[in-house]
């Protein structure tokens, strides 16, 4: 169910110069911000979790998400290139599912790791804030990325769908109205990210066995779902 071709070609439109360069801006500022916080401000826990909560997993994660998830198909289907990929003897279902690791292992590694990182730097993990976060954000790059993906199979306007998820229902919406937290992709990664840090260093307005449910019917549900959109498209790139 893994393609190493589609996995190569994948990687290379991600990591490309333009997208690079805007995947490594926002984890250089978060790192920066720590750099400066730290020498301004010292090691203090409380503003260690208001950055690593609020810029970095309110708004670098899931922007970062938008930039792989859409990117990992989106491009093809708007160019029309997608036609070659679906000439070739691979399935629609292995092709969705090998853009989706590369897109989740890009997310990761551009979100969870620059978030350790600056939380080392923030506080040097005390309570377990930095692990904590990280966790959160390496399952909230899963989500990201199956629900953007997905959102590249069904519009042209992948990215500015992605953009209004990330900037106004979790960044805005999820955090300043309480019913809407339970739909927030956030609020159930930090309910994982809760569990791996200190008692009370990391809160979550959802339990964490419901946010399991959630995260996992999500990531399934949007990879069944681009799957066959994918497979409604015949090889004219049209449905």
């Amino acid at each position: 169910m893994f393609h190493p071709t589609v996995a190569r070609l994948t990687y290379r439109a991600l990591l490309g110069r333009r997208r690079a360069l805007i995947l490594f801006v926002l984890p250089a500022l978060l790192v920066v911000l720590a750099v400066a916080v730290r020498a301004l401000a010292g090691a203090d826990d409380s503003t260690a979790g208001g950055i690593l909560g609020g810029f970095a997993l309110g708004t670098m994660v899931p922007l970062i998400g938008v930039i792989a998830g859409t990117g990992a198909i989106g491009p093809e289907i708007d160019d029309g290139s997608v036609v070659y990929l679906l000439a070739k003897p691979v399935s629609r279902p292995t092709i969705i599912l090998t853009k989706l690791v590369v897109a989740i292992g890009v997310t990761v590694a551009f979100s969870a790791v620059p978030v350790l990182l600056a939380g080392y730097l923030l506080n040097g993990n005390s309570q377990q804030i930095a692990v904590g976060y990280a966790v959160a954000a390496a399952v909230a790059s899963v989500a990201y990325s199956a629900l953007f993906l997905l959102f590249g199979t069904i519009t042209r306007h992948a990215v500015v769908f992605g953009l209004v998820y990330a900037l106004v229902w979790e960044a805005l919406v999820g955090n300043l109205i309480p019913g809407a937290r339970t739909l927030s992709i956030q609020q159930w990664a930090l309910a994982l990210g809760q569990r791996a840090a200190a008692d009370g260093a990391i809160t979550s307005e959802v339990h964490m066995p419901l946010a399991i449910c959630l995260l996992v019917a999500l990531t399934v549900g949007a990879t069944w779902y681009a799957s066959r959109r994918l497979k409604a498209l015949t090889l004219a790139g049209e449905e």
